[in-house]
């Protein structure tokens, strides 16, 4: 089975990654047309477009400018270890084993506004371009046009290269969008967290971020290839409930209010 994830706003740059190996991102020219828009965007219109503030749309202009290639280890890093966000606090890539960052690499695959598609390993250079960003291009009038059925096609790639008839999608409702539904050629299996709160199981937005995050390190490091093992998952007390589950393509995992 492949796994896909969304990316994260925050990034860390500062900390060194635990590896040296990296590849490059195979839709770079793609990302490089959209460089090229947003570089044209001044700071106040990215701000407006992208809704944060003046400096983060200082910071993002400046990341815009200075984005270029090649990629190296200096002026880049692999995307598992630059994502800083929920799902990646869950994934703990940092602490995986050699043997398990090489069936990762495989089998997992990062959702992006500006990269499309990548690699755990890929190198890459700070941004910030949500998938839902409004962003007018030479394709359309959003980066779902823009990205049309480009991801789709890369994500069935890599599924012929595995051998997997499955994709798992552990990401957002704005990131699997983007990804083609007709074009994709897999059977689509969606995991879906919900956590008592009140009596009540719902999904909890923090919680269902890190809960994907902990399933895809668990699927990557059991080797999981099929939705029986896929309903074994029972990290940080997440169990899968049958009771629950109204679709069988979206396996539901509940867990007890947290103290």
């Amino acid at each position: 089975m492949i796994t896909v994830i969304s990316p994260a706003k925050n990034l860390d740059y500062d900390s060194s990654a635990p590896t040296q190996r990296h590849t490059l991102p195979e839709l770079l020219t793609h990302s490089e047309a959209l460089i090229s828009v947003c570089r044209d965007l001044s700071p106040q219109e990215i701000g407006s477009l992208m809704k944060i503030s003046d400096k983060l749309a200082g910071l993002n202009s400046a990341r815009f400018a200075q984005w270029s290639q090649p990629f190296t280890a200096d002026n880049a890093k692999q995307a598992v270890f630059a994502f800083n966000g929920d799902v990646y606090a869950g994934l703990e890539a940092e602490t995986l084993s050699e043997e398990t960052i090489d069936y990762t690499q495989q089998h997992l695959r990062i959702l992006s506004g500006l990269y499309g598609v990548l690699k755990p390993l890929d190198l890459m250079q700070a941004y910030r371009l949500e998938m839902g960003t409004k962003l007018a291009n030479s394709r359309g009038k959003n980066l779902y046009e823009f990205w049309g059925s480009v991801i789709a096609e890369k994500l069935n790639e890599t599924l012929t290269e595995s051998g997997a008839s499955a994709l798992i999608n552990l990401a957002s409702n704005e990131y699997f969008k983007a990804v083609d539904k007709k074009a994709l050629k897999a059977e689509i299996i969606t995991p879906i967290f919900k956590d008592c709160k009140n009596g009540q199981y719902k999904v909890i937005s923090f919680y269902a971020k890190k809960a994907r995050g902990m399933m895809a390190r668990y699927i990557m490091e059991n080797k999981v290839n099929d939705i029986e093992s896929l309903k074994e998952f029972d990290v940080a007390g997440y169990y899968f409930s049958e009771e629950a589950t109204i679709k069988p393509n979206e396996p539901v995992f509940l867990r007890a209010e947290q103290s």
